[in-house]
């Protein structure tokens, strides 16, 4: 009996371990990019699509980058007919559904960047999931206009 409990913890802890690491494999990054700021610009945002292959809902709890002191996961808001961003705890990404980050809405927000934004040059991101697994990404920098909002 005590190697089949054996038996039966090692597949248990495989499984687990399988599952622990499924976050990452399951939730796809897609068109992802970092908005081109001028050179004296201390903030910038990227952008992208999460698609979820999983039967389960997954979240992005936070992000890190080596471009930026600090890094947020923000939205945008409809206040009293103004927009206004705002910090949230996490980014939703449901079972077999996709969630945009983009201008205007969900975005992933570089605070006090540390380097030059140049075109076309890659800056690593990494996002950590709910699970506090993590997928670095490598996102291009794209010139793109700033969206036009009232203050």
């Amino acid at each position: 009996m005590t190697l089949t409990r054996s038996l039966l913890m090692t597949a248990l802890l495989a499984s687990s371990l399988s599952a622990f690491a499924a976050v990452t494999e399951q939730v796809q990054v897609l068109d992802g990019y970092v908005r081109e700021v001028p050179p004296t610009q201390q903030i910038s945002a990227a952008f992208m699509t999460l698609h979820n292959d999983d039967m389960s809902d997954h979240k992005i709890i936070s992000a890190t980058s080596p471009a930026a002191k600090t890094v947020e996961l923000h939205t945008h808001t409809l206040d009293e007919g103004m927009m206004k961003m705002r910090q949230v705890p996490d980014i939703a990404i449901p079972a077999g559904g996709d969630t945009f980050l983009k201008p205007g809405g969900l975005h992933i927000m570089l605070i006090g960047l540390t380097q030059e934004l140049k075109k076309d040059v890659p800056i690593s991101v990494t996002i950590k999931f709910e699970d506090d697994s993590e997928k670095t990404l490598s996102l291009p920098v794209k010139s793109v206009m700033p969206m036009q909002m009232k203050h």
